[in-house]
């Protein structure tokens, strides 16, 4: 999905959402994203078996 957007669809990305949220809210949205990011892929590797169980 985001492989199709390209370096000039980022940068538009970035200008609207400064325009949206401003520069001081950003890093406190990018925080959130990530730490979601990271739990739904802690999440996921729970969810999913081993190899090491898959042997036995």
């Amino acid at each position: 999905m985001l492989s199709s957007i390209g370096i000039p669809g980022l940068i538009l990305l970035l200008i609207i959402s400064l325009l949206l949220f401003g520069p001081k809210k950003l890093p406190e949205i990018g925080r959130a994203l990530g730490q979601t990011l990271n739990e739904f892929k802690l999440s996921m590797k729970d969810l999913t078996p081993d190899e090491e169980e898959k042997k036995i």
